[in-house]
């Protein structure tokens, strides 16, 4: 990358193609589990495996509905985030508790149509046109499509890789799939710094280390924070860490306590702390 002056805005994420091979991979999961890996418990603290496949079930039916069928079973009131988070945290509950007392072979059949129905809708999508909901993780009141398609392939590959790492079975940390998640992830990043008063032109730099991992830099506008793939020179504070790492911060599964004992921050900590604040879920 070329050091440059006036940083570029990242680019458009397009990944509707990928939906179908990463729930290809979830359906070949589920199938080979046994009946007690379904009551293992996962990495997320409330949820068992049974749990997040419930939780993966009912978020693909609840976005068909409201999205590709428009129907609202309820009236919504969301004047803050906190209203946001409730009332998606009470959804996911009623949801998981909802979908959690049927068979693993029934949650399987129910997948495979629940997938299929999915990814057709997201692969028929206007990638540029606006999307029914913003991504508000990246404080977006309005997204366009690619930007929730890319969000949702972020949900379905975590909460995967949930199901693979309490089974043990290998993940799926490869760079046709974690690269773009984690490229969705980061674009939440200034967001997370609107708060953080500096000057026009300070920046600071996230390498993410590994085969999907990449250099991502959060810049100083005149309108505000930005992010850019764009190589800056004197950054104000350099942050490393690992891409094992990296997925499960922004999911909430790590502490920035124990983020920052595994990555390597130089420069000015006062800012790059403020990266290991960064998520990238709702609830």
């Amino acid at each position: 990358m070329a050091h440059v002056d006036s940083p570029r805005p990242c680019t458009p994420i397009l990944v509707a193609h990928l939906m179908r091979p990463l729930e290809e991979r979830l359906l070949q999961l589920l199938r080979s589990l046994d009946a007690a890996e379904w009551e293992l418990q996962t990495i997320a603290p409330r949820w068992k495996v049974r749990d997040v496949v419930a939780h993966l079930m009912d978020t693909h039916l609840r976005k068909l509905s409201i999205v590709r069928d428009n129907h609202l079973p309820e009236s919504l009131s969301i004047s803050c985030d906190a209203d946001l988070v409730d009332f998606v945290n009470r959804l996911n509950s009623e949801g998981v508790e909802f979908f959690r007392r049927f068979s693993p072979a029934l949650l399987i059949s129910m997948m495979e149509v629940a997938s299929r129905e999915s990814c057709d809708f997201h692969e028929s999508l206007d990638p540029f046109a606006p999307a029914r909901f913003g991504v508000s993780w990246a404080g977006e009141m309005e997204s366009p499509n690619w930007f929730d398609t890319a969000r949702e392939l972020t949900e379905r590959w975590h909460h995967q890789q949930q199901i693979r790492m309490a089974t043990s079975r290998p993940g799926i940390e490869v760079p046709e799939f974690y690269s773009p998640v984690l490229d969705c992830f980061m674009r939440g990043v200034p967001h997370a710094f609107r708060e953080v008063t500096a000057p026009v032109g300070v920046s600071v730099r996230i390498d993410i280390a590994g085969p999907s991992g990449g250099t991502w830099s959060v810049f100083r506008s005149k309108s505000g924070w930005m992010l850019t793939r764009d190589e800056l020179a004197s950054p104000a504070a350099c942050v490393a860490i690992d891409e094992s790492l990296a997925w499960k911060l922004f999911s909430k599964a790590v502490s920035p306590q124990e983020a920052r004992k595994a990555c390597s921050i130089k420069g000015d900590e006062s800012l790059a702390v403020v990266f290991l604040h960064h998520r990238a879920i709702v609830g």
